[in-house]
């Protein structure tokens, strides 16, 4: 029940995302990223799992990678030292800065679109949702202290490592049990889905 009502919210967002493009009103979705954003201190980056259009756009893609058997190649080590991170973060925010002061529309979130669609078709998720996303990165700031997140009971958890090769965003490392890193969880309950013993929940 859940998963259809994750489904469904995600497809009328994304049809609200195209129609807001043809329409030409981007600051109506950048409105709802910012109320997103907020709510993260809360809800952690529900916006990521439940609205974001790229994350609903990439999942049929995983599945069908999965179906087809097509491997994906592992995200390079020079991504992970967090330098491109913050340099697209940068990047981001110094052409929507442009946009709004020259009033230029400038076809940024598309071209976001297009770019975690193309690295996605030969790398892992993980490259574009934990290393690139720009908005993934605005998010993990208020999540790092979120009232509420995807969480792993460690009295349940028998180290069987399917959350973690569920998660499309590396966002559960191994300890001495499984654990999530909340400021990098996209809430998209994929761990949760395939654990087999029920050790995770979003409280």
């Amino acid at each position: 029940m859940k998963k259809v009502l994750q489904r469904t919210v995600q497809v009328v967002f994304l049809a609200l995302f195209v129609f807001l493009l043809i329409q030409g009103k981007v600051q109506v979705w950048m409105a709802i990223f910012v109320g997103s954003t907020i709510l993260a201190l809360l809800f952690s980056r529900f916006y990521c799992g439940w609205i974001c259009p790229i994350n609903t756009i990439l999942r049929p893609m995983a599945y069908l990678k999965k179906k087809l058997k097509i491997k994906s190649l592992k995200t390079p080590a020079f991504f992970k030292n967090g330098v491109f991170r913050i340099l697209m973060l940068l990047g981001f925010l110094a052409v929507m800065v442009v946009v709004f002061r020259t009033g230029k529309k400038l076809p940024v979130l598309p071209s976001l679109v297009v770019a975690a669609v193309f690295l996605s078709l030969f790398f892992e998720e993980e490259l574009w949702h934990h290393w690139l996303c720009p908005y993934g990165t605005i998010l993990s700031l208020p999540a790092r202290g979120a009232k509420k997140s995807m969480v792993i009971d460690p009295s349940l958890c028998t180290n069987c490592n399917r959350c973690a090769k569920a998660c499309p965003s590396g966002a559960i490392v191994k300890e001495e049990k499984h654990r999530i890193v909340k400021s990098e969880c996209l809430v998209c309950h994929e761990c949760e889905r395939v654990c087999p013993k029920g050790a995770i929940s979003y409280k």
